[in-house]
């Protein structure tokens, strides 16, 4: 299905262990959105907001409750 540019901000193998485990499945899904869904503008809407998700849960591991 060709390259899909988003998948960068998916990547967490940079981050410590602990902010991993919680960036891991973000970016697994949206592997599988890249391999499984044609390319569009709903799909690009997927990826904004799984990405936006993936942020907050990052924030919120870094700052719990906060």
């Amino acid at each position: 299905m060709g390259e899909e540019r988003m998948l960068k901000w998916f990547a967490y193998s940079h981050l410590p262990a602990h902010l991993q485990e919680v960036s891991k499945p973000f970016g697994e899904l949206a592997a599988l959105l890249a391999e499984s869904i044609e390319p569009g503008p709903e799909r690009t809407v997927a990826f904004r907001k799984l990405l936006e998700a993936k942020d907050a849960a990052v924030r919120a591991k870094l700052t719990p409750g906060g």
